[in-house]
């Protein structure tokens, strides 16, 4: 079965926006955007896309990657968050494992991504301008200890489906069907620059949260790109055991950098589209009919790299900043 007739099912009547399923390349202590050359980085990371992906990434990614783990056969950019581990009252920590989401096929754990052009509802009348080949760009920092930012949220999952009721921070509860962070990044572009030192600098944000109409954008950044959003489902159901919680209620989930509040949740991104082929996309009246090539969940599936840090990454009797 191809994707693409999965990945439209969910579309708005106006098809604003394509949305598809990526499955997982690795799960590695590597950081090409924030940390190149580190290995390993500071951190742990789930990352799909293309298997172009190592420590030291420059140039047209979408050249150099020979194939991908996303639907869209076209689409070589990666994708990447930090990991979720579970925090056991005994001290150890248990990797938390990824599923994909409900209309996507038996892909292998991975991240549902959008790419909008104004909202669920609407194309809008803007010119939406691709990214370009060495963009990269992330949203969210590890350090940050207040939940301030509208497009950094979870859901506590009632079901597969379930939509709505955001949070900025972990769920407090067990949530019946797992727990989903989601990633908003900003879409108002400097016009110049494909990076800047902290790698957000060169992008304003004007997300308002959920999948809303954005705000305009500034002078300073004029130019209006795709809105990208992550979702990623975190399987915490068996975890759910209160017994396994820490004895005084509090919350049992922390991100790969020691955040058991949500707060730092942050994402990464790295543009790899094969030449036009997302303009071509943002330049359609209707997302549908943009011609976008597809592959099959096991071709997606198949798509991997080695490791280039290799260690334990689930779980045990370990110091969660080792990872």
């Amino acid at each position: 079965m191809k994707l693409l007739s999965l990945a439209l099912a969910l579309a708005a009547p106006s098809q604003a926006y394509i949305r598809f399923g990526c499955a997982t390349l690795s799960v590695q202590r590597l950081d090409p955007v924030v940390e190149p050359g580190h290995v390993p980085s500071a951190h742990l990371h789930q990352i799909v896309g293309g298997n172009a992906f190592n420590a030291t990434m420059s140039g047209d990614v979408g050249a150099k990657a020979t194939c991908t783990t996303c639907s869209f056969s076209e689409d070589f950019s990666n994708y990447w968050t930090a990991v979720m581990y579970f925090k056991h009252r005994n001290g150890s920590y248990k990797r938390v494992p990824q599923y994909p989401n409900s209309l996507l096929g038996s892909l292998t754990g991975g991240m549902t991504i959008y790419y909008l052009q104004q909202d669920f509802n609407s194309n809008g009348n803007t010119k939406i301008t691709a990214f370009k080949p060495g963009f990269r760009m992330t949203v969210g920092s590890p350090t940050t200890t207040a939940g301030k930012m509208p497009g950094l949220r979870y859901t506590c999952l009632q079901n597969i489906n379930t939509r709505g009721a955001e949070t900025n921070e972990f769920p407090k509860s067990a949530c019946p069907a797992g727990i989903m962070a989601i990633h908003h990044f900003p879409s108002c572009w400097d016009g110049t620059n494909l990076d800047s030192p902290n790698h957000q600098d060169h992008m304003y944000d004007t997300v308002k949260g959920a999948f809303v109409n954005a705000g305009a954008c500034p002078s300073s950044h004029p130019v209006r790109m795709p809105q990208l959003a992550f979702e990623t489902m975190w399987n915490t159901t068996m975890f759910n055991d209160k017994s396994m919680w820490p004895t005084d209620g509090s919350q049992p989930f922390v991100w790969s950098f020691d955040d058991s509040k949500g707060y730092g949740t942050h994402g990464d991104y790295m543009f790899g589209w094969k030449g036009d082929s997302l303009q071509k996309a943002m330049d359609s009246t209707s997302l549908v009919s943009n011609n976008l090539k597809t592959q099959s969940v096991a071709e997606a599936n198949k798509c991997a790299i080695k490791n280039t840090v290799n260690e334990n990454i689930d779980g045990c009797e370990m110091r969660l900043a080792l990872l």
